[in-house]
């Protein structure tokens, strides 16, 4: 089982990648479908209840600090109750891995690649995924942070290049249908990434500095936002509302217009490697507790002997979980939040009730139980 510690800033780099992710290209098109020119408010207002949800994870997370969400589970819930929910969280983070499989083969098959066939393109990513999970949290923890100020460097290239064709006007006027729409617009947003952040709670229990998890984990989802807003208002001041509802990727529209003395154009291949380098962690994370969470649930010794299998049916499902791309985005900005919140937000409330109700960590945890808080006492099961 999984017995590495990373630090708080990894983790916090971590949350961050895992928000860009799959937002980056497909938010702003969401966010504008019912925000329209006030899009980047809902974005603020969307990136503000997404903190408000990391604070409730970790509450839970402080609670149960040695423990993973699926242990938590079976602690507060009961073996059978509780083993019945993990498995159901399981599945969730299991179809998290399979929709960044299906976002990337859609992206790279229709703006990229368009030749290539898109099974291809997923038998590839996948087996990057594997081998990224294979060697560990640790491993890919610190691969994310090698490539974290790239990623940041080109958000802040792409804001210089495309700052001279900005028009205020497109994001003019504010709230002129009240702010109904712009709380209604939020709701993607809220969903696609921040309800999705609980499952960093299978990891919290592996950052060795107890009382830096809450702080780092508020920071990286802060630091992530303010990306997402960013590109939210980049693209409609530059591109209008219209355009950017009207297009599946508008950010990787956006750069098209990028054009510096006739000189410097064409440069969205960047965006495309920058927003690949996001998504593939995002699906690393997903993946990987998912197969943690599977390990636990049956006590397996080594997670890495359910890799192989679950990346198979991951490339298999990613083929058929939705019939095309019109569906699988109206799907992301409509049902997903609602479904998501079950897991992102009903469960983590109903652990921490019952956490509290029975007295377990914080102010009422007996000091030396059972679930003592101590960072360093490894979950059961583990080696």
């Amino acid at each position: 089982m999984e017995h590495g510690k990373i630090a708080a800033r990894q983790f916090m780099i971590l949350v961050v990648m895992f928000i860009i992710g799959s937002s980056i290209l497909l938010v702003p098109a969401a966010l504008g479908a019912q925000a329209k020119q006030d899009a980047w408010m809902s974005a603020i207002v969307g990136v503000a209840i997404g903190l408000g949800i990391i604070v409730l994870l970790s509450a839970v997370g402080n609670r149960l600090p040695s423990l993973s969400l699926v242990e938590a589970c079976k602690v507060l819930l009961g073996q059978w109750l509780g083993t019945a929910v993990a498995v159901l969280f399981v599945i969730h983070s299991f179809f998290l891995a399979v929709f960044m499989l299906r976002y990337i083969g859609d992206f790279m098959a229709t703006q990229i690649m368009p030749e290539t066939p898109v099974e291809a393109i997923h038998i590839v990513f996948i087996i990057l995924v594997i081998m990224a999970s294979k060697y560990g949290l640790e491993t890919f923890a610190r691969s994310a942070e090698i490539f974290l100020p790239w990623v940041l460097l080109f958000l802040i290239v792409l804001t210089l290049f495309v700052l001279p064709q900005m028009h205020v006007d497109n994001l003019m006027p504010v709230m002129q249908k009240g702010f109904a729409p712009v709380l209604k617009g939020s709701l993607p947003l809220i969903g696609i990434p921040y309800l999705e952040l609980v499952l960093f709670l299978m990891i919290y229990p592996h950052v060795d500095d107890a009382s830096k998890r809450r702080r780092a984990f508020l920071l990286g989802g802060a630091i992530g936002g303010t990306m997402i807003i960013l590109v939210t208002i980049l693209t409609l001041s530059v591109l209008g509302p219209y355009l950017t509802v009207r297009n599946i990727y508008p950010s990787f529209a956006l750069t098209k217009k990028i054009n510096i003395g006739q000189f410097l154009q064409r440069i969205e291949a960047l965006l495309a490697i920058t927003w690949f380098l996001t998504i593939f962690f995002k699906t690393t994370v997903t993946f990987y507790v998912s197969a943690l969470g599977f390990a636990q649930i049956f006590k397996l010794k080594r997670y890495q002997s359910v890799l192989v299998p679950l990346g198979f049916l991951t490339a298999i499902y990613a083929l058929i979980v939705y019939p095309d791309i019109v569906y699988g985005i109206r799907f992301a900005g409509t049902i997903w939040t609602p479904y998501a919140a079950v897991y992102g937000l009903l469960l983590p409330l109903v652990l921490l009730g019952i956490a509290m109700l029975r007295k377990i960590g914080g102010r009422g945890q007996s000091k030396g139980g059972p679930l003592s808080d101590n960072p360093d006492r490894k979950p059961p099961h583990s080696k």
